[in-house]
This record gives structure tokens, C-alpha cells and sequence, in this order.
């Protein structure tokens, strides 16, 4: 059966895009259905038929920022061993947060700051976004451990909690006006943690 209806007269990646900026600026509480719309160039009902109401264009949002803004966990993974693992994610983190032209700071973290008890779903789903990516990189650290790269004795959540709080610290100091090279020097110090 043929779908009803027009077209989309518009581009969803382009418009997802958009959003991702808004949620990242503002917040998910302070983020309005209007700034979604005005910035997306589209009207309430497209923004519905495309994405859904506001919880699931933020997720889809968020879904967006992970596979442009955070494409670089991909590749930190990929590195051969855990501290050019944790080296290449938080130098790339560093650069992401301090993107001249983009929102100071991280969409997951920042997304969720202001929210309050009628907004628990999203900063429950913030809080497993970023558990996953801290899994994916225990994951890898047990990998480096059962490879020789990391001491037997060293433990791999452990060691991918610390950088992953790392992270979340260099996003909230970007935030709030640190730049990129004092977090660059935060980095230094992090990687200590590491064999070299």
C-alpha cells in the first residue's frame, strides 16, 4: 500500500542537527517545543511526524551527537594499546568540547544538568548512554589486560571509570570558559594512570 501524504520538504539529518545544537545549548529542560521548531525550520506537526514529541527528539538527538560529534570513541578503541586507547579518547574529547563555532562542553552531560523530577527518563537515559560507552571501554581495557598491555593486577572498570569521569570533568570545564590546552594539561596528568 502506498504511504499517504506529502513528501518530507525537508532533511532529517540536517534538521536532527539542528536540534542537536539546541538540546546542547539550552539543555533538555530548558529547551522548548518552539525553539525545536524554529531552529529546525519546520512546524510542530513535521517535528512530530519525523521525530516524535520532545523525549524522542531528544533521544534521537543524542543518538545523532554520538555517531558525529562523538565518532572519535570508535576510533580511540581501535588503538592498539589501553593508553593510546585512553590517550586518543581524551585528547579527542578534549578537542570536541572545545570546538570553536559549537556549545562549550558535552550534549550528555550538559543535557541533563538542569532537569528536574518531571524529566527522570531523559537523566536515566543519559546516565546508560554513558554507562554503554563506559562498558565499551571496560570491555576493551579487559582486553588489553588479557593481552599483557595492562598488569594483571589492575582492574579494567576501575581503570574505564576513571576515564571516563576524566571526561565528564573536562566537559563541565569547558563549560564553564577552561581552555583547550589547561585541559590539554589535564590530560597529561590523567594518562599517568597509564604504562607509558
Amino acid at each position: 500500500m502506498a504511504a499517504r501524504g506529502r513528501p518530507r520538504g525537508f532533511d532529517t539529518d540536517e534538521a536532527l542537527d539542528s536540534a542537536v545544537e539546541v538540546f546542547w545549548r539550552q539543555g533538555y529542560a530548558g529547551t522548548s517545543l518552539e525553539d525545536l521548531t524554529t531552529a529546525m525550520g519546520i512546524n510542530r506537526p513535521s517535528l512530530y511526524a519525523a521525530f516524535g514529541n520532545k523525549e524522542a527528539t531528544f533521544r534521537k538527538a543524542l543518538g545523532r551527537y554520538a555517531e558525529v560529534e562523538m565518532a572519535y570513541v570508535g576510533d580511540a578503541l581501535a588503538e592498539p594499546t589501553a593508553r593510546a586507547v585512553a590517550e586518543h579518547y581524551l585528547r579527542s574529547n578534549v578537542a570536541a568540547v572545545t570546538t570553536p563555532g559549537r556549545p562549550a562542553g558535552c550534549l550528555s552531560i550538559q543535557g541533563g544538568l538542569a532537569a528536574g523530577d518531571e524529566d527522570r527518563r531523559i537523566v536515566d537515559f543519559l546516565e546508560e548512554s554513558r554507562a554503554g560507552g563506559e562498558r565499551r571501554i571496560a570491555e576493551r581495557f579487559h582486553a588489553a589486560r588479557d593481552a599483557g598491555d595492562l598488569a594483571s593486577e589492575e582492574d579494567p572498570d576501575e581503570l574505564a571509570k576513571y576515564v571516563v569521569t576524566v571526561s565528564a570533568g573536562l566537559a563541565v570545564q569547558a563549560s564553564s570558559g577552561a581552555t583547550r590546552q589547561e585541559l590539554a594539561a589535564v590530560v597529561e596528568r590523567a594518562l599517568r594512570a597509564f604504562p607509558a
